[in-house]
C-alpha cells in the first residue's frame, strides 16, 4: 500500500489537453487518439463530445449540445486555435 489517496492520485494526473479527462504521461487520453496514438480528427472528437454531452444532459438538443461542445473545446490546447472554434468566437 502507498498511502496514497484518490484525491493525491487525481492531482498526480494531468488532463488530456483534447477533453481534459485526467492521464498519468501523455498529452491526449486513450479516447482522443487513434489506434498509432495521434489525434484524432476535429470532426471525429467533436462528435463523440456532442454525443457526451447528449447522454449528460438526455434533454439536450442537438443544437446546444453543439454549442456547448464548441464552448468547451475553445478552452481545450487541443483545439483552441482550430477555425470551427475560432469562428465561434467572432461570432
Amino acid at each position: 500500500m502507498t498511502g496514497r489517496t484518490k484525491q493525491d492520485e487525481l492531482i498526480m494526473k494531468r488532463p488530456c489537453e483534447s477533453c481534459s479527462m485526467p492521464i498519468e504521461t501523455g498529452t491526449y487520453c486513450q479516447y482522443c487518439v487513434t489506434p498509432t496514438g495521434e489525434l484524432q480528427s476535429f470532426d471525429e472528437r467533436f462528435e463523440k463530445m456532442v454525443g457526451w454531452q447528449q447522454r449528460q444532459k438526455p434533454g439536450l438538443s442537438r443544437a446546444d449540445a453543439e454549442r456547448d461542445t464548441l464552448a468547451f473545446m475553445a478552452k481545450m490546447p487541443a483545439w483552441k486555435d482550430h477555425p470551427r472554434v475560432v469562428a465561434l468566437s467572432v461570432d
